[in-house]
């Protein structure tokens, strides 16, 4: 199982970096306006970006949480938080193969995985 989500981890990469470099070609990095622009209009797009942005906080929490809070665990979390699914596949797919792919590890850190 683990080698499916480390192949849904890499094919997540792989289009994140396609259709972004894609959009930066076309439209530019004038992001920020655009994401809280739909939000202001109170309408389905904003919705969506209001949603996503909570998923954002969510993985930045966890991220920094599984490093204990410590200084560069929140780091991690503001990059979590700021590089969505480009940093939360890149994390993933490294953890995996240091923790051995041993989902507790993954998931909690080593040092919580192992009781300490």
């Amino acid at each position: 199982m683990m080698q499916l989500f480390r192949l849904f981890l890499t094919a997540c990469l792989i289009a994140i970096i396609g259709y972004t470099s894609v959009t930066i070609a076309n439209h530019g990095l004038n992001l920020m306006p655009v994401f809280f622009g739909d939000m202001a209009e109170m309408a389905w797009p904003g919705q969506f970006n209001l949603d996503f942005m909570t998923f954002l906080g969510l993985s930045a929490i966890w991220v920094s949480w599984r490093h204990q809070f410590s200084l560069a665990g929140i780091g991690l979390g503001l990059v979590a938080f700021f590089g969505g699914m480009l940093f939360l596949s890149t994390y993933l797919l490294f953890h995996s193969f240091r923790t051995g792919g041993d989902v507790s590890k993954l998931l909690l850190g080593e040092g919580r995985a192992a009781g300490r």
